[in-house]
């Protein structure tokens, strides 16, 4: 259960937001930046195991663009982020990320494998595990839970939208229960979760996509990842864009849209990201995507202009 919020502007460090940069320095006392993975998954939507094609808006790559290349090994991998990275930040701690594809679905032994070779290199406090809510066995929380018990832990799972309609067009192939159902299953293990979601999604209305960021605002998880939908070369939803069903959220529009959502999240969620990128190379648009630090400032100043912040109209569970 949450408190209410005063009428006193909330800050985490200098933002009006809670943000991972802010709790990772509570949690660590310093910076600390995910090392992004690619391990070599699959994903049962693209495998046909549950269905085929992918989600439209995913990438060849499975959303891991920027991880490291499948062709090295993990240790190689994390090295060379960790070494690119570590020219902005020289003296942070690392979070692995497995990011690419759907990093639970193997059997365990491959799991336990995978994980306890990045846990080993030196300096790295924490996993963090991108997943689907389908692909959460027993015997994979099991072994997450204890994971969670000797490590930071973070799963993030891709809910992108509460709608079923557009769930049917974004072939996200389980539906909202579902999520509902893992968000239940990690948090009776203590886990902490992170629920990514889109907005921009084909055929979704600003209230549309408000009501995702309020039913997020009433689940069981403690971070948020909100992106941008971009849409990029080669991905099934270019057959859609040019189907007319897809319509590109204006710079202005999408600043609106994060701090409406902002303002009815509970202060103690983690925000994660609030904007998503993708290789220039790729991009088809919105183009003004690329301009990552023109859209976070954009969202800053439109929280003090409205004097405004995280929770606001947060009223509890």
């Amino acid at each position: 259960m949450s408190t209410l919020m005063t009428d006193t502007p909330a800050l985490w460090g200098d933002k009006r937001f809670h943000t991972w940069n802010f709790e990772m320095r509570q949690e660590f006392g310093d910076k600390v930046f995910k090392v992004m993975l690619d391990a070599g998954f699959t994903c049962p939507n693209r495998d046909g195991s549950i269905a085929k094609g992918g989600c439209t808006f995913c990438s060849a790559r499975g959303s891991g663009d920027f991880a490291g290349s499948r062709r090295d090994d993990l240790v190689t991998q994390f090295a060379t982020i960790r070494d690119r990275q570590h020219l902005k930040w020289p003296h942070a701690k690392y979070i692995g990320y497995f990011q690419a594809y759907t990093n639970t679905y193997a059997p365990v032994e491959v799991l336990r494998e995978y994980y306890e070779a990045i846990l080993e290199q030196p300096g790295v406090v924490g996993l963090s595990i991108a997943t689907r809510p389908d692909c959460l066995p027993d015997d994979v929380v099991d072994y997450l839970a204890e994971l969670n018990e000797r490590t930071y832990l973070w799963v993030e799972m891709g809910l992108q939208t509460i709608h079923e309609s557009t769930s049917m067009l974004i072939n996200r192939a389980h539906d909202t229960q579902c999520y509902l159902d893992a968000v239940e299953k990690l948090r009776a293990r203590g886990i902490r979760v992170c629920t990514h979601i889109i907005y921009g999604l084909p055929q979704e209305t600003h209230e549309m996509m408000l009501e995702t960021g309020r039913a997020v605002a009433n689940m069981d998880v403690q971070g948020i990842k909100i992106h941008l939908l971009h849409l990029m070369r080669k991905t099934p939803m270019v057959k859609q864009y040019e189907a007319g069903l897809l319509r590109f959220l204006e710079q202005d529009e999408y600043v609106k849209l994060i701090v409406d959502t902002l303002e009815f999240l509970p202060p103690e969620m983690i925000v994660h990201r609030l904007t998503g990128d993708a290789p220039r190379d790729l991009l088809i648009g919105p183009m003004w995507s690329l301009k990552k630090w023109e859209v976070l400032n954009a969202i800053d100043a439109e929280l003090k202009r409205r004097d405004s912040w995280q929770g606001k109209y947060w009223r509890g569970r």
